[in-house]
């Protein structure tokens, strides 16, 4: 196997000793089960049984949601939600559209449907922030930031965005690694009903996408799942491309060119109920996409001319068991195996082979074993340690620059100790996490080896029992470390980068009540922070303006806060209106070097406040939803002059939507019913299948913007959509 090498090499030895870790770790658990059983049964026993009232049982974290609720408010870190039905009411196509109403989150948008998509949390860059796939971190080594435009709505039960860290401590030790973590979690089959659903959407610059998503449930104990999805669009819209650089004055009608796309996903899943205390499931994950890149629109350039093309296919395959022993030991199992290729190729590209073409393969085998130990009512610590092998290969054009790449191979080491406390009053959370790194090129020079500790510590306190009102707090010490870009990129790369570290602080309250008495019940999150970045990475010119290095070469200090409100109303004789929105501010600064011309300027792209809302109106006969983002004016480079001002910007989109069917049909087995009791009045029955239509209208005002310079954003734009669910 590629990642190993071969026998008796460097790399070999390396892999026996990561073989040798795996093995060891699951010694040491089932030492630890054994040696603890005894006290476990003795506790169980029944003349060491005390009275019913004072017994605690455990029973796995449960979630529970409003419909008018976005954020968590017993959370100590901020933490926000979207459920599946608040998703559809924000004419999203993509994860990368819901993601915009989080508060404190920024999208860095390219344009148009295949357009890159990054999130960066609270100013500090998108590879600061992780993205999890139902619980299991998705990972890019190659640039440390992921295309969240990838990811389908179609699939998704509900979308969360951490700030910090959850508060659930039983968990992979590579949910404590980032500074910010953005979850998406899938459709479980055990817990509903067999499910079939059927959807078809298109709409402006030639959208076509039809999916479809079947779930069954084989018997009481074992569900399996299905889902699919085909994108396709020509991407070609009309936009305005302005003489002055800010956006303004004359301007010239263009019609954006080569940027098409075409994807394809296909999931599938299997879960387990293999007893009262133990779960388990498998899923398989592919996706693959061929876009254009239109390039930036520069007068006198030729993007209308662009030949650049990208492909990407990504498969993953993860599994995951869980298993609570008794009222002590718990423990969970998690792993993964992805890989993914990069094709980029450019037939127009002036060079001695008359184009350029490069072609990278990234693979990483991930593993994750976690314990979890309840000490005294309330009180619980975990173990958690991960182990994960990445490397990347590549490939192109000129043979000489294949032989020249590093072909780098990463091995990493992480294990936490986390501890929880909650009471009625207090929830405190606190861990420590142990990063370990070793690397090895097959060309040139590798990175040197890292080890880091992290800390973090977290808490939300209710000091009165008839108000609702909890106040928060965090403080993280946090980093990342050098993307394979970064350290190997050809002529680029820099082998001796050092992590980038990040120290985060959090101060916030939650409240929830009715400020008047004619008032429905209103929630409200107000927090404030501050994040100092140290040894930013960056690109710099060195030798000369033509030959750029990456370097630790960055200081930004970050202070801003995040408000969100929401609330429900029940108007009566089926009416009922949901409206929420968030406010944030961010301020930025450059504070590296006193003598530079960006010292305390706003970092490029930071929009110093930007917001959003949204408001949903049911009725008897439709579902009526209005939601906008905006932002304020940004700067395109750290130099915050007016030839570089980005102008603000809002986005708005009203839809409206009919369900029919729905009436009761035939009976089905008690087995398709969700739930441990099926024999229940509800069992048996079955709705006969419901067609949902669906309108939207896109950036209602046809307001023309660029979230980044140069790469205009679609103006209006329409999508219809026909589903049936049965």
């Amino acid at each position: 196997m590629y990642l190993c090498g071969q026998k008796g090499g460097q790399m070999f030895n390396l892999c026996r000793m990561f073989a040798f870790y795996m093995n060891l770790r699951l010694a040491i658990l089932v030492f630890l089960m054994v040696t603890t059983g005894s006290l476990a049964r003795a506790i169980d026993a029944p003349g060491n049984e005390g009275p019913d009232t004072t017994r605690v049982y455990s029973i796995g974290e449960i979630t529970i949601t409003e419909q008018y609720r976005t954020t968590e408010l017993r959370s100590s870190s901020p933490l926000q939600l979207l459920s599946s039905k608040q998703l559809t009411q924000l004419n999203a196509l993509q994860v990368s559209d819901a993601v915009k109403f989080f508060s404190g989150a920024v999208v860095k948008d390219y344009g148009g449907i295949g357009g890159l998509k990054t999130v960066s949390v609270r100013s500090l860059g998108a590879s600061h922030t992780a993205v999890s796939y139902d619980g299991i971190i998705v990972n890019d080594n190659q640039t440390g930031q992921l295309d969240i435009g990838r990811f389908s709505l179609d699939n998704v039960e509900a979308l969360t965005l951490h700030n910090g860290q959850s508060d659930q401590i039983f968990q992979p030790a590579r949910q404590f690694g980032s500074a910010a973590v953005l979850n998406i979690r899938s459709r479980n089959p055990l817990e509903s009903a067999s499910t079939r659903h059927v959807s078809f959407r298109t709409g402006s610059f030639g959208l076509l996408n039809p999916s479809f998503f079947y779930s069954k449930k084989l018997n009481s104990r074992l569900a399996a799942s299905i889902s699919a999805e085909w994108l396709r669009a020509h991407g070609r819209y009309p936009y305005k491309l302005y003489y002055h650089p800010s956006g303004t004055g004359d301007f010239t009608s263009e019609t954006r060119t080569n940027s098409d796309v075409e994807n394809l996903r296909v999931e599938g899943a299997l879960h387990a109920r293999l007893s009262l205390h133990e779960t388990a499931w498998l899923k398989a994950y592919y996706y693959q996409a061929s876009r254009g890149l239109p390039g930036a629109t520069i007068l006198y350039a030729t993007e209308n001319f662009s030949t650049q093309r990208l492909n990407d296919r990504t498969f993953f395959v993860r599994g995951h068991y869980n298993r609570e022993f008794n009222r002590l030991w718990s423990v969970q199992w998690n792993a993964n195996y992805h890989r993914g290729n990069l094709v980029y190729t450019d037939t127009a590209y002036l060079n001695a082979e008359g184009r350029q073409y490069s072609n990278y393969t990234q693979q990483e085998a991930y593993n994750s074993l976690s314990v979890l130990y309840r000490v005294v009512p309330g009180l619980s610590v975990s173990f958690s340690s991960d182990a994960i092998a990445g490397s990347m290969s590549a490939g192109f054009e000129n043979d000489r620059l294949t032989q020249e790449f590093a072909h780098p191979r990463r091995f990493t080491f992480l294990n936490v100790l986390a501890a929880k406390y909650v009471n009625e009053w207090l929830l405190a959370t606190g861990s420590l996490l142990s990063t370990s790194v070793i690397e090895q090129v097959r060309t040139g020079t590798a990175a040197g080896g890292r080890h880091r500790l992290s800390p973090y510590a977290s808490m939300t306190w209710k000091p009165f029992t008839d108000e609702d009102l909890r106040f928060r707090a965090f403080y993280k010490h946090i980093f990342r470390l050098p993307t394979f870009n970064d350290l190997y990129y050809s002529r680029i790369g820099n082998a001796g980068l050092r992590p980038e570290t990040t120290r985060q602080w959090n101060l916030g309250l939650s409240w929830t009540g009715t400020p008047l008495g004619w008032l429905p019940l209103i929630s409200i999150t107000a927090d404030g922070y501050h994040n100092r970045v140290r040894d930013k990475i960056i690109a710099v010119p060195t030798k000369n303006i033509f030959v750029w290095s990456m370097v630790n070469l960055g200081e930004v200090a970050i202070t801003g806060a995040d408000i969100s409100a929401e609330s429900s109303f029940a108007l009566g004789n089926g009416f009922a209106l949901v409206v929420a929105g968030t406010y944030s501010y961010q301020r930025a600064l450059d504070i590296t070097d006193a003598g530079s011309g960006t010292y305390r300027h706003q970092i490029a792209y930071t929009p110093r406040v930007s917001g959003s809302a949204r408001a949903g109106l049911t009725t008897p006969w439709a579902e009526l939803s209005y939601s906008a983002v905006w932002s304020g004016k940004r700067y395109a480079t750290g130099e915050n002059f007016a030839e570089n001002r980005l102008p603000g910007y809002s986005d708005q989109g009203i839809s409206v939507s009919r369900e029919i069917g729905g009436t009761v049909g035939r009976r089905k087995k008690d087995s398709d019913v969700a739930g441990p009791y099926p024999h229940t009045p509800e069992a048996g029955k079955e709705a006969s299948p419901r067609f949902l239509i669906r309108a939207e209208l896109n950036n209602l005002f046809n307001e023309q913007y660029a979230v980044v310079r140069w790469y205009p954003m679609p103006g209006r734009n329409y999508r219809l959509a026909v589903s049936m669910r049965f």
